[in-house]
């Protein structure tokens, strides 16, 4: 049975909160193994809203995982790595991850059970093998599990935050300083349950750090490299609008709209990093830029170089 030690990002917050921050899993997966009695922290029954202590002990005992009836489907794929346990993809921009409601069919799960034919059950029935995610609009570099002890293993990098993980975004207006870390708690907005807020009523800690790699005066955009701490959703498109630093083409944090031939959020993750948990070695992956950040990019140094 694994056992999992709250830790300071967890203490003081709701059990389930916790057991899908420490196990990896979505908060109203690890509501329904607690209601089903899979969650122990002492002699009493647990809850879900109970709150946890710091260094306080949790027994998970996962239920069997159910067989998933998701159709696989024959969509393309970038593989940029693969093995008996895991295999890394290159995901575009425009691809769901899982299935979600108004997207039951096309996600890269879909395409990752007809390419590897068994995914770990963790993630469960819509989510098998999936042990981080990106947006829809996001693209660049993933990890996927192929069995539970990989998933698990894979879960304890992220939440242990021993992942490398890059992003590069575009970014409108040019910050002053060459660096910089931004660390504000990021939780539901408070009248929009679709989006997150840096003033939510119950936010998490959450850090990202930020270097400029390129400033586009003329245009007055910059590329930076992030460099995410936590793994909050949405945390870098939140943390960047809230530092006046809106990520181009985001719809919904920043001004949104199509901008440099781009019709989504001007995010791509660029590096993932981390130790195999079979082989014991450590990784590193890098995914090119898509044709429309590379686009992008291209638009504005013509730019720069038209005011030369």
């Amino acid at each position: 049975m694994p056992r999992f030690e709250v830790g300071e990002s967890e203490a003081g917050g709701r059990l389930d909160l916790a057991v899908a921050s420490l196990a990896g899993i979505p908060r109203s997966q690890a509501r329904r193994w607690i209601e089903a009695g899979c969650v122990k922290t002492g002699a009493a029954p647990a809850r879900p809203a109970q709150r946890v202590r710091f260094g306080q002990t949790l027994c998970v005992d996962p239920p069997e995982p159910l067989p998933t009836q998701l159709v696989p489907e024959a969509l393309a794929l970038a593989v940029l790595y693969e093995d008996e346990d895991l295999i890394v993809i290159d995901k575009p921009a425009g691809m769901v991850v899982h299935p979600a409601p108004g997207h039951p069919r096309g996600t890269l799960v879909h395409a990752l059970l007809h390419h590897c034919r068994d995914l770990s059950g963790i993630g469960g029935v819509l989510r098998p093998g999936i042990v981080h995610r990106l947006d829809r609009g996001t693209s660049g570099v993933m990890v996927v599990a192929k069995s539970d002890p990989v998933h698990r293993a894979m879960s304890e990098q992220f939440r242990d935050h021993s992942i490398e993980r890059i992003y590069h975004a575009l970014v409108r207006n040019l910050p002053a300083r060459a660096a910089g870390r931004i660390e504000r708690s990021v939780g539901r907005h408070r009248r929009d349950r679709k989006r997150m807020s840096v003033r939510s009523a119950v936010g998490r800690p959450a850090a990202t750090r930020w270097e400029v790699l390129r400033r586009f005066p003329k245009s007055g955009v910059t590329l930076l490299a992030l460099r995410p701490e936590t793994g909050r959703t949405h945390q870098l498109r939140v943390h960047l609008a809230s530092a006046g630093l809106p990520i181009v083409g985001d719809p919904v944090y920043g001004r949104g709209g199509a901008a440099l031939g781009l019709e989504r959020p001007a995010l791509h993750a660029r590096v993932l990093g981390f130790c195999h948990p079979g082989r014991h070695q450590r990784l590193s992956f890098e995914a090119e830029y898509p044709v429309d950040f590379r686009g992008a990019l291209e638009q504005l140094e013509a730019r720069e170089a038209e005011s030369a």
